[in-house]
């Protein structure tokens, strides 16, 4: 059986706080016995006031408006006081005022819980993890400036309804610097981190429903690049007279023979470089993205690419002069255009064309594979397994020529 609660409020002036006979007028929440005041923020005239009706008497201007006043606030402690009820939150009069006032954890806004994830996501998350949470909340702000002309947003007014009208901004976004809109799948990234962000203002019990709960991330399949046999030769041959395009080729093919992404030939280091199990030289490091370990052994390419730089290098404990990122993507660009590749190069490729074109297609499993690239799961490697069924193909055809051939000389003899 449910104890009874006992909650009420009544509103008064604070007469020891009185100046040329006005006072400061306060509410007082009770709740089973329990007490708290809150000031309105504002003062009375006390002879005006009527103690036994809790309002100021006569229809002046003041009172009218006092009167008002008094009755909306009445009426917003008793609604607050309701929803602490109704979400069977344990009841007190702290709670009631902490929830009229907006300080408690239903009353938090976008922008607190950004802070948080920001605070204290920012240790443990990758930073380029973190850069991308920054370009989202930038998205967020500027959908909230532009379609709800605020500048924040309480969490617990972010619906299905808000969600769909955030999709539709990013994909009709135009930004001022000509930045095209983002594409479908990047629509779906900028959703699923703020999905992400309101998952965590859950678990922090900020917010009670998911609105996410009927709403569906649909991203679309994306065919990665990368360079067949004859692409990957000729840019392994590319020279310039250009010390940049030259460094950048060196770069790019070394990881089309290791797998490694970007960031982690930029960070690759002297104590990544050891002598493996067998005697050769291998790669012992992790992944910046996942912090999964990886061992690599080099490739002869790999390895004399290495080598190369080891005296412009004899200074830093880098072992490979990397360019930034944007600036080796621009110089792969001017390579392919050069080379005549129609493919979009990038420095990722170089991952792409190690998964297919350097393993799998020569017969590499696919298991192997997978711990070389560092992928968690194998399913992420499967998307390479395209190539291997062409490999399949083709050393079927080459089968059929065989057996053909055998047919002939069979119907000869």
């Amino acid at each position: 059986m449910n104890n009874p609660v006992t909650f009420g409020i009544t509103f008064l002036p604070k007469t020891n706080k009185a100046k040329s006979g006005k006072a400061p007028l306060y509410a007082r929440i009770t709740l089973n016995g329990e007490r708290i005041e809150l000031s309105l923020q504002r003062r009375i005239t006390l002879e005006l006031w009527d103690e036994r009706k809790s309002r100021l008497r006569g229809s002046s201007a003041e009172s009218v408006q006092v009167n008002r006043s008094i009755d909306r606030i009445y009426n917003q402690i008793y609604e607050s006081f309701r929803q602490l009820q109704e979400e069977n939150k344990v009841l007190s009069a702290l709670a009631v005022k902490a929830r009229y006032s907006g300080t408690d954890e239903t009353s938090k806004r976008i922008s607190d819980l950004i802070e948080y994830h920001t605070i204290n996501m920012g240790t443990t998350l990758r930073p380029g993890t973190m850069k991308n949470y920054r370009t989202t909340e930038k998205y967020i702000y500027e959908f909230l400036n532009e379609r709800k002309s605020a500048k924040n947003i309480y969490l617990k007014q972010i619906n299905y309804g808000f969600i769909l009208d955030f999709e539709h901004f990013l994909r009709t976004y135009k930004s001022k610097s000509h930045r095209p809109a983002p594409s479908n799948n990047g629509v779906m990234k900028h959703l699923e981190r703020l999905k992400k962000l309101l998952n965590l203002a859950q678990k922090l019990e900020w917010v009670v429903k998911d609105p996410f709960s009927k709403f569906f991330l649909k991203f679309d399949k994306v065919e990665r690049d990368f360079l067949d046999k004859d692409e990957l030769d000729s840019i392994y041959k590319f020279k310039s007279n250009r010390k940049g395009l030259n460094q950048t080729r060196d770069i790019f093919i070394f990881s089309c023979y290791t797998g490694l992404s970007w960031i982690d030939v930029k960070n690759l280091s002297r104590d990544n470089i050891v002598l493996g199990i067998d005697g050769n030289t291998w790669i012992h490091a992790a992944r910046e993205k996942t912090n999964k370990p990886i061992k690599i052994p080099l490739l002869p390419i790999a390895e004399v690419l290495l080598k190369k730089y080891v005296s412009i290098m004899q200074h830093t404990e880098l072992v490979l002069p990397v360019y930034s990122n944007q600036i080796t993507n621009k110089y792969l660009k001017e390579i392919a255009r050069q080379l005549g590749i129609q493919k979009r190069l990038t420095f990722h490729t170089a991952r792409h064309t190690f998964a297919t074109t350097v393993t799998l297609s020569n017969g590499v499993p696919i298991e192997t594979v997978s711990k070389l690239l560092g992928h968690k799961k194998l399913s992420t490697t499967q998307i390479y397994a395209r190539v291997v069924e062409k490999k399949l193909s083709d050393d079927i055809e080459l089968l059929k020529t065989k057996l053909s051939r055998d047919l002939v000389l069979t119907k000869k003899a």
